[in-house]
Protein backbone atom coordinates (compact mmCIF):
# COMPACT_ATOMS: atom_id res chain seq x y z
CA UNK A 1 0.00 0.00 0.00
CA UNK A 2 2.85 2.39 0.89
CA UNK A 3 4.41 1.72 -2.51
CA UNK A 4 1.15 2.58 -4.26
CA UNK A 5 0.87 5.91 -2.39
CA UNK A 6 4.50 6.68 -3.18
CA UNK A 7 3.95 5.97 -6.89
CA UNK A 8 0.85 8.21 -6.99
CA UNK A 9 2.78 11.01 -5.26
CA UNK A 10 5.59 10.85 -7.82
CA UNK A 11 3.18 10.87 -10.78
CA UNK A 12 1.24 13.88 -9.44
CA UNK A 13 4.39 15.87 -8.58
CA UNK A 14 5.87 15.30 -12.06
CA UNK A 15 2.72 16.24 -14.00
CA UNK A 16 1.41 19.10 -11.86
CA UNK A 17 3.46 21.86 -13.63
CA UNK A 18 1.93 20.82 -16.97
CA UNK A 19 -1.68 21.39 -15.83
CA UNK A 20 -3.19 24.76 -16.82
CA UNK A 21 -3.79 26.97 -13.79
CA UNK A 22 -6.92 29.09 -13.69
CA UNK A 23 -6.48 32.08 -11.37
CA UNK A 24 -8.44 35.11 -10.34
CA UNK A 25 -7.58 38.38 -12.03
CA UNK A 26 -7.25 40.26 -8.75
CA UNK A 27 -3.55 41.04 -9.19
CA UNK A 28 -3.32 40.59 -12.94
CA UNK A 29 -1.74 43.04 -15.36
CA UNK A 30 -1.14 43.17 -19.11
CA UNK A 31 2.17 44.24 -20.58
CA UNK A 32 3.11 45.49 -24.03
CA UNK A 33 2.32 42.90 -26.71
CA UNK A 34 -0.06 40.74 -24.68
CA UNK A 35 -2.75 41.20 -27.31
CA UNK A 36 -0.44 40.99 -30.36
CA UNK A 37 1.84 37.94 -30.47
CA UNK A 38 1.04 34.27 -30.25
CA UNK A 39 2.83 31.99 -27.82
CA UNK A 40 5.92 30.21 -29.24
CA UNK A 41 5.62 26.41 -29.34
CA UNK A 42 8.67 24.79 -27.76
CA UNK A 43 9.18 22.65 -24.67
CA UNK A 44 11.77 20.70 -22.75
CA UNK A 45 14.01 20.79 -19.71
CA UNK A 46 17.15 22.67 -18.70
CA UNK A 47 20.39 21.26 -17.34
CA UNK A 48 22.99 22.72 -14.99
CA UNK A 49 25.74 24.82 -16.57
CA UNK A 50 29.41 23.91 -16.01
CA UNK A 51 32.54 26.09 -16.27
CA UNK A 52 34.80 25.76 -19.33
CA UNK A 53 38.52 26.65 -19.22
CA UNK A 54 40.56 27.97 -22.13
CA UNK A 55 43.73 26.14 -21.00
CA UNK A 56 45.88 29.28 -21.21
CA UNK A 57 46.53 32.48 -19.26
CA UNK A 58 42.94 33.41 -20.12
CA UNK A 59 40.26 31.35 -18.34
CA UNK A 60 36.65 31.54 -19.56
CA UNK A 61 33.84 30.32 -17.32
CA UNK A 62 30.66 29.86 -19.33
CA UNK A 63 27.71 27.45 -19.24
CA UNK A 64 27.54 24.46 -21.57
CA UNK A 65 23.73 24.41 -21.29
CA UNK A 66 21.12 26.96 -20.24
CA UNK A 67 17.32 26.97 -20.34
CA UNK A 68 15.28 29.26 -22.59
CA UNK A 69 14.52 32.44 -20.67
CA UNK A 70 17.15 31.84 -18.01
CA UNK A 71 19.93 34.36 -17.25
CA UNK A 72 23.54 33.25 -16.87
CA UNK A 73 26.96 34.71 -16.17
CA UNK A 74 30.18 34.58 -18.17
CA UNK A 75 33.49 35.36 -16.50
CA UNK A 76 36.87 35.92 -18.13
CA UNK A 77 39.92 35.77 -15.85
CA UNK A 78 43.46 36.74 -16.84
CA UNK A 79 46.79 36.69 -15.03
CA UNK A 80 47.77 39.75 -17.10
CA UNK A 81 46.04 43.15 -17.40
CA UNK A 82 43.12 43.16 -19.84
CA UNK A 83 43.16 46.09 -22.25
CA UNK A 84 39.59 45.42 -23.36
CA UNK A 85 37.00 42.64 -23.54
CA UNK A 86 34.09 42.23 -25.97
CA UNK A 87 31.41 39.56 -25.59
CA UNK A 88 29.10 38.52 -28.45
CA UNK A 89 25.84 36.66 -27.83
CA UNK A 90 22.60 36.37 -29.87
CA UNK A 91 23.76 39.06 -32.28
CA UNK A 92 24.53 41.58 -29.52
CA UNK A 93 27.84 42.94 -28.22
CA UNK A 94 28.77 44.11 -24.74
CA UNK A 95 32.09 45.33 -23.35
CA UNK A 96 32.02 44.34 -19.67
CA UNK A 97 33.73 46.23 -16.89
CA UNK A 98 37.17 44.93 -15.88
CA UNK A 99 38.10 44.63 -12.21
CA UNK A 100 41.08 43.29 -10.27
CA UNK A 101 40.63 40.61 -7.61
CA UNK A 102 43.35 38.56 -5.90
CA UNK A 103 45.92 39.75 -8.48
CA UNK A 104 43.64 38.52 -11.28
CA UNK A 105 41.99 40.68 -13.91
CA UNK A 106 38.32 39.79 -14.22
CA UNK A 107 35.52 40.66 -16.66
CA UNK A 108 32.03 39.54 -15.60
CA UNK A 109 28.97 39.83 -17.84
CA UNK A 110 25.32 38.79 -17.56
CA UNK A 111 23.65 37.19 -20.59
CA UNK A 112 20.39 35.37 -21.26
CA UNK A 113 17.60 34.56 -23.68
CA UNK A 114 13.93 35.49 -23.97
CA UNK A 115 11.04 33.05 -23.57
CA UNK A 116 9.12 35.03 -26.21
CA UNK A 117 11.23 34.27 -29.26
CA UNK A 118 14.39 32.29 -28.42
CA UNK A 119 14.41 28.80 -29.91
CA UNK A 120 16.13 25.80 -28.42
CA UNK A 121 19.42 24.84 -30.05
CA UNK A 122 23.12 25.65 -30.09
CA UNK A 123 24.13 29.30 -29.84
CA UNK A 124 27.61 30.73 -30.30
CA UNK A 125 29.33 32.67 -27.53
CA UNK A 126 32.44 34.63 -28.52
CA UNK A 127 34.80 36.59 -26.30
CA UNK A 128 37.56 38.80 -27.71
CA UNK A 129 40.12 39.88 -25.12
CA UNK A 130 43.01 42.24 -25.76
CA UNK A 131 46.11 41.58 -23.65
CA UNK A 132 49.23 43.73 -24.15
CA UNK A 133 47.90 44.87 -27.51
CA UNK A 134 47.22 41.34 -28.78
CA UNK A 135 43.69 40.09 -29.44
CA UNK A 136 42.69 36.64 -28.21
CA UNK A 137 39.43 35.05 -29.33
CA UNK A 138 37.67 32.42 -27.23
CA UNK A 139 34.59 30.64 -28.58
CA UNK A 140 32.08 28.40 -26.88
CA UNK A 141 28.95 26.63 -28.03
CA UNK A 142 26.07 26.99 -25.56
CA UNK A 143 23.14 24.58 -25.82
CA UNK A 144 19.92 26.49 -25.18
CA UNK A 145 17.43 23.94 -23.91
CA UNK A 146 13.64 24.14 -23.89
CA UNK A 147 11.79 24.62 -20.61
CA UNK A 148 8.28 23.62 -19.63
CA UNK A 149 6.64 26.68 -18.10
CA UNK A 150 3.17 26.41 -16.49
CA UNK A 151 0.01 27.75 -18.10
CA UNK A 152 -2.29 30.49 -16.83
CA UNK A 153 -5.88 30.80 -18.02
CA UNK A 154 -7.78 34.04 -17.43
CA UNK A 155 -11.13 35.44 -18.42
CA UNK A 156 -11.06 39.20 -18.80
CA UNK A 157 -13.29 41.89 -20.35
CA UNK A 158 -12.61 41.91 -24.13
CA UNK A 159 -11.92 45.65 -23.98
CA UNK A 160 -8.96 44.97 -21.67
CA UNK A 161 -7.39 42.35 -23.92
CA UNK A 162 -7.95 44.03 -27.31
CA UNK A 163 -7.03 47.73 -27.41
CA UNK A 164 -9.28 50.12 -29.36
CA UNK A 165 -8.08 51.25 -32.77
CA UNK A 166 -7.54 54.84 -31.66
CA UNK A 167 -4.68 53.90 -29.27
CA UNK A 168 -2.60 51.91 -31.79
CA UNK A 169 -0.44 54.93 -32.67
CA UNK A 170 0.18 55.55 -28.98
CA UNK A 171 1.18 51.92 -28.41
CA UNK A 172 3.55 52.03 -31.40
CA UNK A 173 5.30 55.19 -30.17
CA UNK A 174 5.61 53.79 -26.66
CA UNK A 175 7.11 50.57 -28.06
CA UNK A 176 9.86 52.60 -29.75
CA UNK A 177 10.69 54.30 -26.45
CA UNK A 178 10.61 51.13 -24.36
CA UNK A 179 12.62 49.14 -26.91
CA UNK A 180 15.35 51.78 -26.85
CA UNK A 181 15.37 51.73 -23.04
CA UNK A 182 15.53 47.92 -22.88
CA UNK A 183 18.52 47.89 -25.24
CA UNK A 184 20.56 50.40 -23.24
CA UNK A 185 24.20 49.30 -22.90
CA UNK A 186 26.61 51.45 -20.87
CA UNK A 187 30.24 50.65 -20.01
CA UNK A 188 30.23 50.61 -16.20
CA UNK A 189 28.71 47.64 -14.38
CA UNK A 190 26.68 48.82 -11.38
CA UNK A 191 24.75 45.63 -10.53
CA UNK A 192 25.79 42.93 -8.10
CA UNK A 193 24.17 39.64 -7.12
CA UNK A 194 21.93 38.72 -5.55
CA UNK A 195 19.67 41.56 -6.66
CA UNK A 196 17.56 43.43 -4.10
CA UNK A 197 13.89 42.37 -4.20
CA UNK A 198 11.82 45.41 -5.23
CA UNK A 199 8.93 44.51 -2.86
CA UNK A 200 8.47 41.91 -0.14
CA UNK A 201 5.17 40.46 -1.42
CA UNK A 202 4.89 36.91 -2.73
CA UNK A 203 4.95 36.14 -6.45
CA UNK A 204 1.47 35.89 -7.96
CA UNK A 205 2.57 35.23 -11.57
CA UNK A 206 5.95 33.73 -12.46
CA UNK A 207 8.14 34.30 -15.49
CA UNK A 208 7.33 32.18 -18.53
CA UNK A 209 3.65 31.55 -17.78
CA UNK A 210 1.94 30.50 -20.99
CA UNK A 211 -0.97 32.91 -20.87
CA UNK A 212 -4.37 32.00 -22.29
CA UNK A 213 -6.67 35.02 -22.26
CA UNK A 214 -10.35 34.41 -22.99
CA UNK A 215 -9.41 31.07 -24.55
CA UNK A 216 -6.71 32.45 -26.88
CA UNK A 217 -2.94 31.83 -26.35
CA UNK A 218 -1.05 35.08 -25.90
CA UNK A 219 2.47 36.17 -24.99
CA UNK A 220 4.27 34.25 -22.28
CA UNK A 221 4.70 36.31 -19.13
CA UNK A 222 8.11 37.96 -19.40
CA UNK A 223 8.57 39.01 -15.79
CA UNK A 224 7.21 38.49 -12.30
CA UNK A 225 4.03 39.83 -10.73
CA UNK A 226 4.61 40.52 -7.03
CA UNK A 227 1.85 41.23 -4.55
CA UNK A 228 2.11 44.79 -3.23
CA UNK A 229 -0.64 46.99 -1.74
CA UNK A 230 -1.54 50.35 -3.19
CA UNK A 231 1.07 52.98 -2.36
CA UNK A 232 3.72 50.55 -1.14
CA UNK A 233 7.33 51.70 -1.82
CA UNK A 234 9.01 49.92 -4.77
CA UNK A 235 12.80 49.64 -4.50
CA UNK A 236 15.54 49.61 -7.13
CA UNK A 237 17.17 46.17 -7.41
CA UNK A 238 20.66 47.67 -7.84
CA UNK A 239 22.54 50.93 -8.28
CA UNK A 240 21.73 52.59 -11.58
CA UNK A 241 20.55 55.48 -13.73
CA UNK A 242 16.89 56.13 -14.57
CA UNK A 243 16.62 56.07 -18.38
CA UNK A 244 12.83 56.17 -18.89
CA UNK A 245 9.78 57.22 -16.87
CA UNK A 246 6.39 57.14 -18.56
CA UNK A 247 2.67 56.44 -18.40
CA UNK A 248 2.19 53.64 -20.94
CA UNK A 249 -0.99 52.08 -22.27
CA UNK A 250 -0.29 48.52 -21.10
CA UNK A 251 2.21 48.95 -18.27
CA UNK A 252 0.83 52.19 -16.82
CA UNK A 253 3.26 54.28 -14.79
CA UNK A 254 6.65 52.71 -15.47
CA UNK A 255 10.28 53.21 -14.50
CA UNK A 256 13.29 51.82 -16.42
CA UNK A 257 16.70 51.77 -14.69
CA UNK A 258 20.04 51.11 -16.41
CA UNK A 259 22.46 49.10 -14.24
CA UNK A 260 25.28 48.97 -16.77
CA UNK A 261 26.69 46.40 -19.22
CA UNK A 262 23.27 45.82 -20.79
CA UNK A 263 21.22 45.13 -17.63
CA UNK A 264 18.01 47.19 -17.32
CA UNK A 265 15.28 46.73 -14.69
CA UNK A 266 11.62 47.65 -15.27
CA UNK A 267 8.83 48.42 -12.80
CA UNK A 268 5.22 48.52 -14.10
CA UNK A 269 1.70 49.48 -12.92
CA UNK A 270 3.01 52.01 -10.39
CA UNK A 271 0.55 54.40 -8.78
CA UNK A 272 3.27 57.04 -8.81
CA UNK A 273 6.91 57.21 -9.94
CA UNK A 274 9.05 59.18 -7.47
CA UNK A 275 12.14 59.48 -9.68
CA UNK A 276 12.70 61.20 -13.01
CA UNK A 277 14.81 60.45 -16.07
CA UNK A 278 18.48 61.14 -15.43
CA UNK A 279 18.30 60.45 -11.70
CA UNK A 280 21.01 58.29 -10.13
CA UNK A 281 19.56 55.70 -7.74
CA UNK A 282 21.03 53.38 -5.15
CA UNK A 283 20.28 49.73 -4.47
CA UNK A 284 17.22 49.56 -2.20
CA UNK A 285 16.15 53.15 -2.91
CA UNK A 286 12.40 53.71 -3.46
CA UNK A 287 11.75 54.63 -7.10
CA UNK A 288 7.95 54.58 -7.05
CA UNK A 289 4.78 53.44 -5.29
CA UNK A 290 2.96 50.27 -6.28
CA UNK A 291 -0.47 50.52 -7.85
CA UNK A 292 -2.71 49.31 -10.66
CA UNK A 293 -2.17 51.82 -13.49
CA UNK A 294 -2.37 50.71 -17.11
CA UNK A 295 -4.03 47.38 -17.98
CA UNK A 296 -4.19 45.99 -14.44
CA UNK A 297 -7.05 44.57 -12.41
CA UNK A 298 -5.58 45.12 -8.96
CA UNK A 299 -2.59 46.65 -7.16
CA UNK A 300 0.67 44.76 -7.67
CA UNK A 301 4.15 45.21 -9.15
CA UNK A 302 5.16 43.72 -12.47
CA UNK A 303 8.95 43.46 -12.52
CA UNK A 304 10.99 42.61 -15.62
CA UNK A 305 14.73 42.46 -16.29
CA UNK A 306 16.27 43.09 -19.70
CA UNK A 307 19.71 41.71 -20.53
CA UNK A 308 20.94 43.09 -23.88
CA UNK A 309 17.29 43.46 -24.85
CA UNK A 310 16.33 39.90 -23.84
CA UNK A 311 13.74 39.72 -21.05
CA UNK A 312 14.97 36.98 -18.71
CA UNK A 313 13.66 35.19 -15.63
CA UNK A 314 14.76 37.40 -12.69
CA UNK A 315 14.23 34.78 -9.97
CA UNK A 316 17.72 33.17 -10.19
CA UNK A 317 19.22 36.65 -9.78
CA UNK A 318 17.31 37.22 -6.54
CA UNK A 319 18.29 33.79 -5.20
CA UNK A 320 21.98 33.47 -6.09
CA UNK A 321 25.31 35.20 -5.77
CA UNK A 322 27.59 35.49 -8.80
CA UNK A 323 29.74 32.61 -7.52
CA UNK A 324 26.73 30.29 -7.20
CA UNK A 325 25.56 31.06 -10.74
CA UNK A 326 29.03 30.37 -12.12
CA UNK A 327 29.34 26.99 -10.34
Amino acid sequence: MKRIFLLLFLVVSMTLPLVPVSVTAQDFGLEEGDGVFVLPKDAGAAEKATPVNSGSALVLAAPARIGVGQPFLVRLTSDQPLDSVSVYWLGKEVEPSISVWNNRHVALVMLGSDVLDTKAGKQDLSVIASVDGKENTLRRSVQVTSMEYPKQELTLPPSMVTPPQDVYDRISKEREQTTAAKNTVTPKRLWKLPLQRPVDGEISSTYGLQRILNGTPKNPHRGQDMRSPMGNPVKSVADGLVVLVGDHYYAGNSVYIDHGNGVVSMYFHLSKPIVKEGDTVQRGQAIGLSGMSGRATGPHLHFSLSVLGELVDPQPLFDNSADKLLN
